[in-house]
Order: structure tokens, then sequence, then C-alpha cells
């Protein structure tokens, strides 16, 4: 596992956006950033899941989250220009963006994936999160030290056969943080990196590997310091990097 310990006010007074915050990785990350002192916008398709998380940080007397429902594959430009005013509005500011949503898509020949499948892939996979990370620019900026973390995969570093678009929306995200990170790089205080969760017991996973036993691989709490580390100050010289949870 990545070898870090954070302090337990390590986010204290930093905002921090999630997509995907209602389920799985997205959710383990709203809660421990909340649990170090971070004020989480929490972002997703689902409200009901959304809600449950809000009320899991009030329970826990951390600083009170944002709702933010939006669904990735049909949000148009608009959608995050609004929610970029909205969040200048109410904090000013962005500390940290996480880009946790992910769509798998057919696990198939690459002869075989339909039209329709690939471009649901490559929207939510690649576009949002760049099209998110676009308009949340000015709120980075506003930030004295922001982090911007894509979620990438080990598909995304070696193509394998069967994960199709998937795959490739992966590595697409790996360049636009490449870019993203060498943009920023002495121009402004803004770090970009990419981070593999590795194998982690989640409904995506077990949705990829039907046949393999969840309890062999640890719960999404368990790769929570890697998140912490990137998205407190002691990353701030990390910049432009793939790296690895596990």
């Amino acid at each position: 596992m990545f070898d870090y310990t954070a302090p337990a006010d390590l986010l204290k007074d930093r905002v921090i956006l999630i997509t995907g915050a209602g389920d799985g990785i997205g959710r383990a990350c709203a809660l421990s950033c909340a649990a170090h002192g971070a004020t989480v916008v929490l972002v997703g398709r689902t409200p009901s899941k959304l809600e449950a998380v809000y009320d899991e940080i009030e329970a826990a007397g951390h600083p009170q989250p944002a709702l933010c429902p939006l669904n990735l594959e049909t949000a148009l430009e608009k959608d995050y220009e609004d929610l970029a005013d909205q969040l200048f509005d109410t904090f000013g500011k962005l500390d940290g963006l996480v880009h946790n949503a992910a769509e798998l898509g057919p696990r198939t020949l690459m002869d075989t994936v339909r039209a329709d499948a690939w471009l649901k892939v490559m929207q939510v996979n690649v576009n949002a999160p760049f099209l998110l990370t676009k308009t949340m620019m000015p709120l980075l900026r506003a930030a004295p030290d922001a982090s911007v973390v894509l979620l990438s995969s080990s598909v995304g570093r070696k193509g394998r056969a069967y994960w199709g678009p998937y795959a490739v929306s992966k590595f697409a995200v790996e360049g636009l943080m490449q870019t993203l990170a060498d943009e920023q790089d002495g121009t402004s205080e803004i770090r970009v990196n990419t981070l593999n969760p590795g194998a982690t017991r989640t409904k995506m996973r077990s949705k990829a590997y039907p046949n393999e036993p969840a309890e062999n691989n640890p719960e999404p709490s368990a790769i929570m310091p890697a998140f912490l580390y990137l998205l407190g100050p002691d990353s701030r010289d990390t910049n432009g990097q793939a790296l690895d949870a596990q």
C-alpha cells in the first residue's frame, strides 16, 4: 500500500470536489477527506447515494459537504459552467478535484464494440474530466496549492485485449494529465497527477472480474493514504506523475 500517514487536520479549510462520490472509491474518498477537515463537494448522478454520504459526513461532525447531482454522461458545457459559478459564489476557490467517476463499458473485442457504447465511455471517462477541469480552472487558480487527481488504470498504461474503450479512455486520461501538468508547471500552483487504485473491492471491479473472489481485494478505504497525500500540501512538488495506490 501507499506509505503515507496523514495528519488529522491535513485538509482543514480545503474544498475538494469528487465525482462519483456516491459509491465505491468516490464515497471512501469523500468520507476520508471530510474526516481530515475538508469541505467536500459531492458530485454524482444518483441523488439518493449522494444524500447518504452527505448524512454520514454530517453525522460524524465533519465540515458540512455540498451536494451537486450531475450526470456526466448527459452534462453539457453549460452544466459545468453553472456548477463552477455555484462553487465560486459559495467557496471562492477549489483546492482539490478528484476525477473518480468512470464507465467500464463492454469487455469485448474491439471489432464488436458498438459505436454508442464507445461514445458513452469516452463521454464519461474523457470528455467529462476535460470539461470539468476546464471550467474549474479559475477556482483552482484561486487556491494556494490546488491538486487535480485523475483516476487511471493499469490498462491505461499498457493496453490489454478485451478492455477496449475503457483502456483507450484511460490512455486519454494519462495524456490529459501529462498535458495539463506540463502547462501548469511553473505557471501556476496547480499540480495534476494520475492515480491507479489497483484491484479494489468495488462494484466496477466485480463487473469486470465476475469470477474473482471480492474478499481478495482491499476495501476502498484501505487505499485512501494515496488520495490524502495527493490532495494535501505534502504533495506540492508532485506534478505530472502516474502513481499507484497499491
